[in-house]
């Protein structure tokens, strides 16, 4: 079976130019494991910094080479957590959300690639400034955090500006990504890679409930809504500008739109919510995934979805000149 070989697949030193998203509660080391196993780079998701659990999760991924991902305005809050994880030996550590700058130079002294997530072009200014290993131009199409642009626009664009800029940097596309198709037209692009959040959120190893996943399973694309009353009601203070892909579902629809309304009512819509989520309410907590749902038809096991994608685009490019088909 051919594969894509290029500078991404060589410098990780993996077989498929795919990466599992760190997501935030599901992205744990069963996930981070089993795409590494299949010939990816698995990152666990740092979230919103529990020593405990990610030290039980590198555990569970004990065996494999993964990497770890951050909400960076978040880590500046727990720096140690950066810290204690860079003694693991991850393969890279993944910034998202806030300014990379006041970890790079420790994640470079850990031995780990520095990754940073963009969602516009100041942001990949920031990343070649620090002078990232790996860039990642994450869409709107994202499930989760993420902002507005447009990935048939923004990841050229990006492109254009690291080989101008910081061409040893490597471009990942992120968002919407769920297939053979969706990695050969990031390829396409100019993207060296992809990171694949919500097709791995429903895989058999996400951290995901199963009532989540069955709904999942039974939506489109077009059942999901950039929102903040997610945040809103867990209290969680993101910045301006960055909004989450969520299922829409009866949660959204009571709270978009009436956001003030529901800030003042957070002391008892938050524990509502937060009960909600334990027990996988589908339609009165979030659901995080993003447009790729009308992709996804089944919940399948991890290595599957790697080396179908890849076999797939892979296929799809064969006789491209842009890839190389060993």
């Amino acid at each position: 079976m051919p594969v894509i070989s290029n500078r991404l697949t060589r410098t990780l030193n993996i077989t498929h130019p795919i990466i599992s998203a760190p997501m935030a509660f599901a992205g744990g080391g069963a996930l981070a494991a089993a795409v590494s196993a299949a010939g990816g780079l698995g990152l666990i998701g740092g979230g919103y910094g529990d020593s405990t659990w990610l030290d039980e999760q590198f555990a569970i991924a004990a065996g494999q080479r993964v990497g770890v991902g951050f909400i960076t305005w978040s880590l500046r809050k727990s720096p140690s957590l950066l810290t204690d994880v860079l003694k693991r030996k991850p393969a890279a550590v993944m910034l998202s959300f806030g300014d990379p700058r006041p970890f790079v130079d420790e994640i470079r002294d850990g031995s780990a690639l520095v990754m940073c997530q963009c969602q516009n072009i100041d942001h990949v200014w920031d990343a070649i400034d620090v002078g990232a290993d790996i860039i990642v131009a994450q869409n709107a199409e994202a499930g989760g955090h993420g902002a507005l642009r447009g990935g048939l626009s923004f990841v050229p664009e990006a492109a254009d500006l690291i080989a101008a800029h910081s061409p040893n940097a490597l471009l990942v596309a992120a968002g919407g990504i769920a297939d053979g198709r969706g990695l050969a037209a990031s390829l396409m692009l100019g993207a060296e890679g992809v990171l694949v959040g919500t097709r791995l959120w429903a895989s058999a190893e996400a951290l995901v409930h199963r009532r989540h996943h069955e709904a999942i399973v039974e939506a489109n694309g077009d059942e999901t809504i950039r929102t903040t009353v997610a945040d809103i009601a867990r209290q969680i203070p993101w910045p301006r500008g960055l909004t989450a892909r969520v299922r829409r579902n009866a949660f959204t629809q009571r709270w978009h739109g009436r956001e003030d309304l529901l800030e003042r009512n957070a002391a008892v819509e938050g524990p509502r919510y937060r009960e909600a989520f334990a027990e996988g309410d589908p339609d009165n907590a979030s659901v995080w995934f993003g447009e790729a749902a009308g992709l996804i038809s089944a919940i399948e096991p991890a290595s599957r979805i790697v080396e179908r994608m890849a076999a797939d685009a892979a296929s799809r490019l064969a006789g491209h000149a842009g890839a190389t088909l060993a």
